[in-house]
């Protein structure tokens, strides 16, 4: 069973932080993941704030051969639409919401992993069910 995966979850594979352990868990529980193009930006920022150097090159080698594997899910217009449904009814953040978006159309109702506390609280009053945060 496919998991949709936010950017917040996926970074904390390629950068140690405090919940990178529960991340590397929770990820490994499903190989495979379901992710919004918009991840791709979000996650190589992040990356360029948090290592630089040899620690950079070797994090965004391995986001790359990962994102390889992911099923992504392009932000056309009929996921933009929700997204901007989405933001109005659950007061979503723009980028939070397009997350959410992505994974209704992918996955209704499905495992969503974030660590994201605002996106994981939207998610659940989507039905999906979260874990991370």
């Amino acid at each position: 069973m496919a998991q949709y995966v936010d950017s917040s979850a996926l970074a904390k594979l390629y950068v140690q932080e405090v919940e990178s352990d529960t991340a590397h868990r929770l990820l490994e529980a499903d190989h495979e993941w379901i992710s919004a193009a918009h991840t791709f930006v979000e996650v190589r920022r992040v990356l360029s704030i948090r290592t630089d150097g040899r620690a950079l090159a070797a994090a965004r080698s391995n986001f790359l051969q990962d994102w390889e594997r992911i099923l992504v899910v392009e932000l056309d217009g009929t996921t933009c639409a929700s997204a901007a449904t989405i933001a109005e009814t659950t007061q979503a953040r723009t980028l939070d919401a397009l997350h959410l978006a992505a994974a209704m159309r992918a996955i209704p109702g499905q495992r969503f992993v974030t660590f994201d506390v605002r996106q994981a609280d939207a998610a659940r009053r989507l039905g999906f069910a979260v874990v991370g945060a």
